[in-house]
């Protein structure tokens, strides 16, 4: 059974009710010293190919084709055993998605967080 997802900026102030904080992006977030995220873990090969991320630019017109294309490499080998470990944790702690991106709503944390909802 999932527990609770939620996605938040990594920038965000921690909170006791984040549960284990996973930061789902590819590249470290600018200006943020490791110890300053409180990240229990960063699985940057969950995260969106750097083509694809590149390609998607953050742009909100893209949005329904980035999440197609992203839950499709999130099948391939080079995404798998991060997308499975990410499903394992979900299914035994509250999960917090973490990412750099200033919208969350259209962002690769977003799109986890509803696969891992769906994967139940």
């Amino acid at each position: 059974m999932v527990k609770q997802i939620t996605c938040r900026r990594v920038y965000e102030e921690t909170s006791s009710r984040d549960g284990k904080r996973v930061l789902v992006d590819r590249v470290w977030p600018r200006g943020m010293r490791k110890e300053e995220a409180h990240l229990d873990e960063w699985l940057r090969d969950v995260a969106p190919s750097t083509e694809l991320r590149k390609w998607y630019g953050h742009e909100p017109s893209r949005f329904t084709e980035f999440r197609r294309r992203y839950l499709a490499e999130l099948r391939d080998t080079g995404h798998r055993e991060a997308a499975t470990h990410l499903r394992d944790l979900a299914a035994h702690d509250k999960l917090t998605l973490l990412t750099a991106t200033k919208d969350v709503d259209h962002s690769q944390a977003a799109v986890l967080a509803e696969w891992l909802a769906k994967k139940r």
